[in-house]
């Protein structure tokens, strides 16, 4: 499934270092609780919304994953922005993937989102610093993944365990890393 969740304009922009570790810590924290119910197996991080690429064993445990990794993201969010109250301005939105080409697709613009919202202009990155894309190996280019360094904190993300989204996808066509998403 494709989903996004949309933050409350009293959150500010996500894509700043201190958001990007809170968000990072609610992932590390949803992977432990959820057992593999719910796998988050890509995410990016937008300027007012994130976008997630899952897997879930069926509706409940999506339904119940969701709600805790909103909770947890909710909590480590406020608390790196020194504040209380909303973060999330409604539920989930979540577009079942049905297809080889559709996942192809949902790949593409989850992991080069931050193309389409022209955050790629100014910079030399190959891929989203803002995202899991570092952990993706479909890249169609060849070329290895950016270095890591020590200081390098990577969203924890699960394989994926479905056919769909772990070989599935690859009927529909090679993934760039320079290509920039049109709409979904």
């Amino acid at each position: 499934m494709h989903v996004t969740l949309r933050v409350v304009p009293e959150v500010g922009r996500l894509r700043k270092r201190h958001a990007y570790r809170a968000v990072r810590q609610a992932l590390a924290t949803s992977l432990q609780r959820q057992c593999g119910r719910l796998r988050v197996c890509h995410l990016s991080i937008q300027g007012n919304h994130l976008h997630l690429l899952v897997e879930a064993d069926n509706r409940e445990a999506l339904s119940r994953g969701m709600q805790g990794f909103e909770i947890s993201c909710a909590r480590h969010l406020n608390r790196a922005l020194g504040r209380k109250g909303r973060v999330f301005g409604d539920r989930y939105h979540a577009e079942i993937l049905d297809g080889p080409r559709r996942v192809r697709h949902a790949l593409a613009y989850v992991l080069n989102n931050w193309r389409r919202h022209r955050e790629d202009l100014g910079r030399r990155d190959r891929l989203d610093p803002f995202s899991s894309s570092a952990a993706f190996p479909g890249w169609n280019d060849g070329a290895p993944l950016q270095r890591l360094g020590p200081r390098d904190e990577l969203l924890p993300v699960w394989y994926p365990q479905t056919w769909l989204l772990r070989d599935g996808w690859r009927r529909g066509g090679a993934v760039s890393p320079w290509e920039r998403p049109g709409s979904a």
